[in-house]
């Protein structure tokens, strides 16, 4: 049995029926080992996955979302990590309904604060107690969520009235 085995292992003793599904690179199907949670026990994996021992996915690599349209439920939310002690890889994937809050993970890492937004904001994926859930790369006014397979690509929206950068918006502030 191999490190990864042990950890599914761990995983479905720990968390049984939160663990809905684990792909292992050797089923062909992806080059990382993918652990799909339940929504409601994504924090609580998470959290494990970070702190508990011979576990050690210290960083979050990334953090993303898939539409995947017309399966149901509707959107992937897709956490990359990564073991900086062991060099080991994981990726962990939660399926969300189109209104169903996904949880914060930004107390666990920060980092994952402006994914968390542009997840919200591309796909209108809510998130469930995030600091500052607004608009990230679009603007304030923009209508629909332009990374939606159903969003039409030809409604355009164009804000001539934004409002100039500010020119010391770099500076150090003392």
């Amino acid at each position: 049995m191999n490190a990864f085995d042990e950890q599914v292992a761990r995983l479905q003793q720990l968390f049984g029926p939160a663990i809905i599904e684990v792909l292992m690179p050797a089923s062909h199907l992806t080059d990382v080992p993918i652990v799909f949670v339940q929504p409601n026990h994504i924090v609580e994996v998470l959290d494990f996955l970070k702190n508990g021992d011979r576990f050690e996915y210290d960083f979050l690599a990334d953090l993303t979302a898939s539409d995947e349209l017309p399966a149901e439920p509707r959107y992937l939310v897709i956490y990359n990590l990564f073991s900086t002690t062991r060099f080991w890889r994981l990726r962990v994937k939660v399926c969300v309904a189109e209104s169903e809050p996904v949880p914060s993970i930004t107390g666990l890492w920060p980092g994952a604060n402006w994914a968390e937004r542009e997840i919200h904001d591309m796909y209108g994926i809510p998130v469930a107690n995030h600091p500052d859930l607004r608009r990230i790369l679009n603007d304030e006014r923009f209508q629909g969520f332009p990374l939606r397979k159903d969003y039409d690509l030809r409604k355009y929206q164009i804000f001539n009235d934004a409002p100039a950068i500010n020119k010391n918006l770099l500076d150090r502030k003392s």
